[in-house]
């Protein structure tokens, strides 16, 4: 199993793995059968940094997880893998139907679904509703072609849903959308937000 990277889904192997975290809900809500996913934060000790989703919109905690306790991860990338959109059982909603429509084309990096979506294509949850968001993610190790990054976001704004594409590079990840109107970013970090015109500079 690779290193788990921010918007990875992991799977743990018991329900002591999220003990350090305190609020109520999450040991009521949550048990093994239920991925954490990987948030951007410091890693310290070898620990990695991981969120937990509740049933509702305010409920989000953070943690910490041994990579000893995961026993199964799904990356953003493979859930835009077509037999996995086509066999969702939300095909219906407007967020799978987009990523179905991005799927049809090649582009020249690695894509991938994130947030509720990408939550619900994992997990068969019913974490979809009528006005849900496309979280997406590129993987960008190397800066990208500005213009067929704009083919990217002018296809994206032509779909049936909101559309929010995060840029992810060796520094940290920003906003396509703020990148191709301002030239500058607010790049998230594992120390924090940096305001940069260089997002693919190992300097920030």
């Amino acid at each position: 199993m690779s290193a788990p990277r921010p918007h990875d889904l992991l799977w743990l192997r018991h329900s002591d793995a999220l003990a350090a975290i305190k609020e109520n809900w999450v040991s009521q809500y949550w048990h093994p059968d239920l991925p954490v996913v990987v948030r951007r934060d410091h890693r310290e000790s070898g620990l990695i940094p991981v969120g937990v989703r509740g049933e509702r919109r305010e409920q989000r905690a953070a943690g910490w997880i041994n990579p000893a306790d995961i026993v199964r991860m799904v990356t953003p990338e493979s859930l835009t893998e077509r037999p996995w959109l086509l066999d969702s059982p939300f095909t219906a909603y407007a967020p799978v139907r987009a990523a179905i429509a991005l799927s049809e084309s090649l582009w020249p990096w690695h894509w991938g679904i994130t947030g509720s979506t990408g939550y619900a294509l994992a997990t068969q949850r019913p974490m979809l509703h009528a006005a849900s968001d496309l979280d997406l993610v590129i993987r960008a190790p190397q800066p990208l072609p500005r213009d067929v990054l704009q083919q990217w976001q002018t296809q994206t704004d032509s779909l049936d849903c909101r559309v929010d594409t995060q840029v992810e590079t060796p520094s940290g990840a920003f906003a396509l959308n703020e990148w191709l109107r301002e030239g500058r970013v607010l790049l998230k970090t594992d120390t924090g937000p940096i305001l940069t015109a260089s997002p693919w500079s190992r300097e920030n």
